[in-house]
């Protein structure tokens, strides 16, 4: 950071300065915060930032300074992260150290100091290390910021390399609750339509706890008063309007222009800007102005010992340039004093631009022959990309091309992809210019997966299909899926026209296109894996081999399931086992077990899946770990085993601990959440679903936890937040045609429908559902539906209106259950009560029916659903006569207690209404009041009989001919009604009263 200004007082800022102030005492409170500042090059703000973090320090906090490194076109991948995080480390020590405990291995990607000792083993298709990184940071920052106030400060953002800034993306959206505050600064005159910084900047202004500041120019009289405490004398105004019209009100080139007046020029203006950012450099000593030069064309910092290798200096020659440089402002030594910068980039931009092409490209040639003549004349961190840098700078692509694959490697081992697919891009630029024999020096292939080795030895050099193929997985991973696309289609083609076919390779760039079409919204990937398929059949069994069946075994899962799946999902696992492909071989078992429970091998299935949850369970492999929890919880949840799947989710939970990406954490909170609602443990069910909700990023996992969300605010009573979480799901789901997310949001909408009384939508509703049918392995999210659509037609106005479809709809419904399978005892208790629903539809009321759904639900884990039932029950005893009053009294109590001490309030009040119509005691100790429910909602006799003919589905005008009255005091009646039950239609009015029985002559 640039810490030295030629004026010596401050000027200005007042009102930026106090906004800082308040948002740092934001922090300060634990609200983690986050502030933009932005200014054209030489505004000021890197002189506000050091007054602010000099008022931070004095307040306690801790500071902590990163800048974005500039080398040629190139910024380092993380520089600015791995400067602040390392100026932690030399503040905070131990306490850092251990606050990184166990996460010593991936944090050391950006400290390397802390070198890891954890044993983390890389797993294949490691999609969401860099995410993981992002998140592990985030949570070090949080565990530092519990006890003190934080403030990180990262300069030139505008410099920044991609992975910099979808980092500090991440950490503004994602720190909690903390003490921190991450404050960044960037050139806002840099930023043209098409810079990166700019959608950064745009999403950072849609987050609240984002700060934007814009740094304006000095008005005339703060001209004055600078160069008043610049030149000690106060200038004449014809100065100061000379300085001012000239600078425009600039500080930086109001300072270079002092400076000018200081050594005796008399306006102190030159022909041009870069002019007048030149002359004190070209008044500088010829030593100096050498230095200058290296210094201009080595980035943005220089360390000592590189200077004394590369400039041709004597060491007392050197230092006497430097000593001269520094004297005049133009450079400075670093905090670390172990190197040198530029006061301020627009002169070292100026310097720089004023190098002729030939000295440029000897300029970097000498610094790259000094790194590779002794690398430890820089950081081990910045060595790679540095030297691939000095290279390519130096137009010389037999000593580029090396050094470019060798910084990739670099990148992709700091999960930096988007550096490590731009430094592929420039290898892919160098290749045709390199010489033959470099060509065939190069390192081998690196990591791609699961990318198959040619037929030859170990080390053999990488070839150009190869690094299409580095190309293809980085560009992915970096989220250029277009890129991607293109590198995997131009790798096919070059094969198909060598002449020499190679299958494997070509199955594996199939799979690669497959992975990005549905993303690309070019269709669903099963022709590329077709296309894969076809390759490898036949072919010995190879890693390769083993990824394209179990990618097609996972797309039949997710698509369509059946048997096919099995065999296939069976033939990966016996290939990846044969082939030494260990994480291909488990992903590949967890997805047999999931397909085997869908076809209805249930125990055989979870068997599956249990045994691998076994076998990594005392491994540090995250992503294999939370797939194996996170499915074996799921399929439990489906066989009814809730009580298991919760624990099973728990156990997953502790030990991913920090390891993977909030959305793998959301995926087994969402599936602890769900579990826990089908125990009816309600209060602990919101707490991991808000958790889930807060964890989770993307459309289509966000939609996923709002839709239980909804279920439970339905079954909590709050109609109004399940109509929201209904329309955010339905909005997330759009374009999803998963089975397993479009039946359960329709049956979210069936029973938001019944609760608003829109008795004709829920019908609507389970047809469309019935027409689009239920796929095999869907049993878990079928059943309820069809049994939450019989219970709809039993409760809904049809069998008082005579309706005419209602035949044909019962009918539907019985036969759509009748194909249903029923892979578990839950299910067949599923298939009772859609009976004994229908029963009541068709105006039977079978005791018998009841009692068998009760038995059946009694030996499973879905307390609310038992409730439901005995209540049906008891009504359909009470229907038959007064002789099972006993028994009825009995169930209505133990379902009354199990509703209410779930939170169940609409249950608990239906069972209480009828409870207190039949004048049953819901405490046995406790005889009922005989109390009509109708009086307890407060209405009078007139607007008795007007809800009777409204629960009829009758209209005002009807009403009014009926009752003698006229239509306007019909409907005047109507918005009583409606204000007195606290409800907003007729429709749901009509509910209300078909679900408390208020008219049981008119409804039934």
């Amino acid at each position: 950071m640039q810490t030295q200004s030629l004026s010596p007082v401050f000027i200005g800022r007042d009102a930026e300065l106090a906004r800082l102030a308040s948002v740092l005492a934001d922090a300060d409170a634990g609200e983690s915060q986050a502030v933009l500042i932005g200014g054209e090059a030489g505004v000021g703000k890197t002189r506000l930032t050091e007054e602010f973090l000099a008022m931070a320090r004095t307040g306690g906090a801790v500071t902590a300074v990163g800048g974005c490194v500039e080398i040629g076109a190139d910024g380092l991948p993380f520089a600015p992260v791995s400067a602040a995080l390392r100026d932690l480390y030399r503040t905070l020590g131990p306490e850092l150290t251990e606050a990184a405990a166990g996460q010593q291995g991936e944090l050391a990607r950006l400290l390397p100091e802390l070198a890891g000792t954890d044993g983390a083993r890389r797993e294949l298709g490691d999609e969401d290390g860099r995410v993981r990184l992002f998140e592990l940071t985030a949570r070090l920052l949080e565990r530092l910021g519990t006890d003190r106030t934080l403030v990180v400060v990262v300069e030139d953002l505008h410099w920044a390399d991609r992975s910099t800034r979808e980092l500090l993306a991440y950490l503004f959206r994602s720190l909690q609750r903390c003490r921190v505050l991450i404050a960044a600064t960037y050139r806002a005159d840099d930023i043209h339509r098409r810079h990166p910084l700019r959608p950064f900047l745009a999403e950072a202004d849609r987050l609240r706890r984002v700060e934007r500041l814009e740094l304006a120019r000095f008005t005339r009289a703060e001209v004055r008063s600078q160069l008043t405490s610049i030149m000690a004398d106060e200038p004449d105004d014809t100065v100061v309007d000379k300085v001012f019209a000239r600078s425009d009100g600039n500080p930086f080139f109001v300072e270079e222009l002092a400076c000018s007046l200081r050594r005796g020029c008399a306006t102190g203006i030159s022909d041009s800007l870069r002019d007048l950012l030149l002359v004190r450099v070209e008044a500088l000593s010829e030593d100096a102005q050498r230095v200058a030069k290296f210094v201009a064309e080595g980035g943005s910092t220089v360390e000592y010992r590189l200077l004394a290798a590369i400039t041709g200096l004597s060491e007392d020659d050197l230092l006497d340039a430097l000593r001269v440089a520094v004297g005049a402002n133009i450079l400075l030594p670093t905090d670390s004093g172990e190197g040198y910068r530029f006061r301020h980039s627009l002169v070292r931009e100026a310097v720089g631009d004023d190098l002729l092409p030939g000295e440029r490209s000897r300029i970097n040639r000498r610094y790259a022959e000094a790194v590779e003549a002794d690398p430890a004349l820089v950081p081990a961190d910045e060595r790679a990309a540095r030297l691939a840098s000095y290279w390519y700078a130096a137009h010389d692509p037999a000593r580029a091309l090396p050094a470019v694959l060798s910084a990739a490697v670099e990148a992709r081992h700091r999960h930096a992809y988007a550096e490590q697919y731009r430094l592929l891009e420039r290898a892919l630029e160098l290749w045709d210019d390199a010489p033959e024999d470099i060509r065939a020096g190069l390192r081998p292939a690196d990591y791609t997966e699961a990318y198959p080795p040619c037929d030859c030895p170990p080390g053999t050099p990488l070839g150009f299909v190869d690094l299409l193929a580095e190309l293809t997985v980085a560009a992915r991973l970096s989220g250029e899926r277009e890129r991607a696309y293109a590198m995997a289609k131009r790798a096919l083609r070059l094969m198909e026209r060598s002449g020499s076919p190679d299958p494997l390779r070509a199955a594996w760039f199939w799979a690669q296109r497959s992975k990005v079409m549905e993303v690309l919204g070019r269709g669903d990937g099963w022709e590329e894996l077709a296309r894969a398929r076809e390759l490898v059949r036949g072919l010995p069994p190879s890693a390769t081999h083993a990824e394209v069946l179990a990618m097609i075994a996972g797309w039949i899962m997710v698509h369509k399931s059946g048997a096919e799946g099995i065999a296939i999902a069976g033939q990966a696992v016996e290939l990846a086992r044969t082939a030494d492909a260990h994480d291909i071989e488990l992903h590949a078992r967890v997805t047999l077990g999931l397909l085997q429970a869908d076809s209805g091998d249930v125990d055989g299935g979870i068997a599956g899946v249990e045994e691998v949850r076994r076998q990594v369970s005392d491994q540090r492999a995250p992503l294999i770990i939370s797939r194996t929890y996170g499915n074996l919880s799921s399929v439990l949840e489906g066989a009814g085993r809730s009580t298991e799947a919760v624990r099973v989710s728990t156990e997953g939970l502790a030990l991913i601990g920090d390891q993977v990406v909030n959305s793998t954490r959301a995926w087994l909170l969402g599936n602890e959440g769900e579990s826990l609602f089908m125990l009816a443990r309600y209060e602990e069910s919101a707490v991991r679903l808000a958790a889930a909700r807060r964890a989770v990023e993307g459309p289509l996992l966000c939609a996923g936890v709002e839709m239980f969300q909804g279920f439970l605010a339905l079954a909590r009573g709050d109609i109004d937040a399940a109509a929201a979480y209904h329309a955010s799901a339905a909005e997330g789901f759009r374009y999803d045609t998963q089975p397993q997310h479009q039946i359960p949001l329709r049956g979210l909408g069936i029973r938001l429908a019944v609760a608003q009384g829109r008795y004709d939508e829920a019908r609507r509703g389970l047809l469309a559902a019935i027409d689009a049918g239920f796929p095999a392995g869907t049993a878990r999210y079928s059943w309820p539906i069809v049994a939450d659509g019989a219970a709809a037609e039993a409760d809904g106005p049809w069998l008082a209106t005579g309706d005419p479809a209602r035949g044909q709809v019962i009918d539907r419904i019985r036969t759509a259950a009748r194909e249903l399978a029923r892979p578990t005892p839950l299910y067949e208790a599923y298939a009772l009560l859609v009976d004994a629903h229908l029963a009541r539809a068709e105006g039977r009321h079978e005791p018998e029916l009841w009692a068998a759904a009760e038995a059946a639900f009694a030996k499973e884990e879905r307390p609310a659903e038992l409730a439901a039932v005995r209540y049906r029950h008891a009504e359909a005893l009470l229907a038959r006569g007064p002789d099972a009053r006993e028994r009825a009294g009995c169930l209505l109590a133990q379902a009354h207690g199990v509703a209410a001490a779930a939170g169940a309030e609409p249950l608990a009040a239906d069972i209480a209404a009828l409870a207190q119509r039949v004048r049953l005691p819901l405490d046995p100790d406790r005889p009922a009041d005989p109390v009509d429910p109708a009086d307890s909602l407060g209405l009078t006799a007139r607007e008795r009989d007007v809800l009777r003919l409204v629960a009829d589905g009758r209209t005002n005008r009807q009403i009014a001919e009926e009752l003698f009255i006229s239509p306007k005091t019909a409907s005047v009646h109507v918005s009583n009604i409606l204000s007195k039950l606290t409800v907003s239609t007729r429709g749901e009015a009509a509910a209300l009263a078909h679900r408390l029985h208020l008219f049981a002559g008119a409804s039934r």
